[in-house]
């Protein structure tokens, strides 16, 4: 379907709720040029919370050995 950008400034809501229960793309013209579209939103996917960050840390030696530098506590 395509709607002038006039149109659905005025129209807004309903074309909202129309593309949501049809799942039918709407292309928003101006002078006769498609500018935009309304399209239906994807339900974002589902995340598991426990091992989504899994893979996504990495080991850089050791963690709390000395790193043969002075501290500024160690410092007079």
């Amino acid at each position: 379907m395509k709607i002038s950008a006039t149109n659905f400034k005025t129209h807004c809501l309903g074309l909202m709720e129309r593309v949501a229960q049809t799942r039918e793309e709407v292309v928003i013209t101006k002078h006769g040029k498609a500018v935009a579209r309304l399209v239906p939103a994807q339900p974002a996917p589902e995340v598991d919370v426990f091992g989504c960050m899994a893979g996504t840390v990495l080991r850089q030696g050791d963690l709390i050995g000395p790193i043969g530098e002075p501290w500024n506590a160690d410092r007079d």
